[in-house]
């Protein structure tokens, strides 16, 4: 992840100075590793149930350093799109997170789930806050390597640090064309789906705009949007740290659910209304970054609570495939968006993906029901 996040900050700069640029071609480089990923993930979900978890996401590793070989050697955008569509085969999230669902009881998976997402967010704002000085000293052809020397780290810890896991149970159910649409269209499942959907098109085309907002509009050089990002993440946890606990202490995860959404929707807004003010600009990614955390930890432990131990790689695996799908589209349309209607479009297009998300979280209420699971 702290590969893939260190792209996010710059990616969009150094297209912009590639021969063949275009806002398309910079929104498909953005989002293109989530077509593949969601491509793949059910596939890579299913094989986890029955293959085990930890041979399946070595597979993703590899898969993902040959992609990252093929970044650093890239002179177009065209080949960064190909670069992140191999580094996106490794479509692994799923059988990483049906892996520590494994490894882990009921009672305490949720703060298990958070404890990986705070791992996510430090490795998010470490990236914002590396890229900028990396892309000044090594460009994204070095990043590239980082990442395929990270790949490479990561197949060590999986092989020497993770522990073993327990022998499968079961499995064919999801491995069955009929259970697996049982598991798509599930009530309690379908609006987490949704839900992560919108997620991670929000995030992708986020970035897609506010690296450009904060040197065009903003006039700060690269090398100083560390400062920005560091300064407004760790204020948003002011907003992150307090929705969790009040999600683990009181009855109230529903309603919090939907409020960390409005939140992601009233960031979007902001940026939207005036992305040339600089206040306005740390608003909206101080209330992004707090709404974005906490919904990124919320989510994957609401699904895994939900599904069976026996379905969970399955369910996890349409779980990311939504994921990533929402990857790339945010990455597709935002940069549709950003050629016709400029970055304020691509604000309130990700704005309303967010209202039209918290009307389904409010309307069906799946958190409730989980709840209740839970308790």
């Amino acid at each position: 992840m702290l590969g893939l996040f260190l792209l996010l900050p710059v990616l969009a700069l150094h297209a912009r100075e590639l021969p063949d640029y275009t806002p398309e071609l910079l929104g498909l480089a953005m989002g293109a590793y989530g077509l593949t990923q969601a491509l793949l993930q059910i596939p890579f979900g299913r094989w986890s149930d029955r293959f085990g978890r930890k041979p399946i996401i070595a597979v993703g590793l590899a898969l993902f350093a040959a992609g990252s070989l093929i970044g650093l050697l890239a002179q177009s955008v065209v080949m960064l799109i190909v670069a992140r569509c191999v580094q996106g085969s490794g479509a692994v999230s799923a059988a990483v997170s049906a892996l520590l669902a494994d490894l882990t009881r009921p009672e305490v998976r949720t703060r298990a789930m958070a404890v990986i997402g705070a791992s996510i967010g430090l490795s998010f704002v470490l990236a914002l806050v590396l890229a900028p000085v990396l892309d000044t000293a090594i460009g994204v052809p070095g990043i590239f390597t980082l990442m395929l020397v990270m790949a490479i780290g990561g197949l060590g810890l999986l092989g020497f640090a993770v522990p073993a896991e327990p022998a499968r149970t079961g499995g064919a159910e999801s491995r069955s064309l009929t259970g697996l649409l049982e598991l798509a269209r599930r009530p309690t499942l379908m609006p987490l789906y949704a839900g992560v959907f919108a997620l991670h098109f929000i995030m992708t085309a986020t970035f897609l705009s506010v690296p450009q907002a904060l040197v065009t509009d903003l006039g700060i050089a690269t090398a100083g949007h560390w400062k920005v990002y560091l300064g407004v993440f760790v204020a948003s946890l002011a907003g992150t740290i307090p929705l969790i606990l009040a999600t683990e202490r009181t009855g109230r995860g529903p309603a919090l659910f939907v409020l960390a959404i409005l939140a992601v929707a009233a960031a979007q807004g902001l940026l939207g209304f005036d992305h040339g003010d600089l206040w306005a600009v740390l608003g909206g990614l101080t209330l992004f970054f707090a709404g974005f955390n906490y919904l990124e930890a919320r989510l994957p432990a609401q699904l895994t609570l939900a599904a069976p131990g026996h379905e969970r790689g399955a369910a996890l695996g349409i779980f990311a495939t939504a994921q990533f799908l929402g990857a790339f589209l945010g990455g597709a349309l935002g940069g549709v968006l950003l050629g016709r209607f400029g970055l304020a479009g691509v604000f309130w297009g990700s704005a309303v993906v967010a209202l039209a998300w918290a009307g389904i979280a409010a309307g069906s209420r799946p958190a409730a029901a989980i709840e209740r699971k839970q308790a």
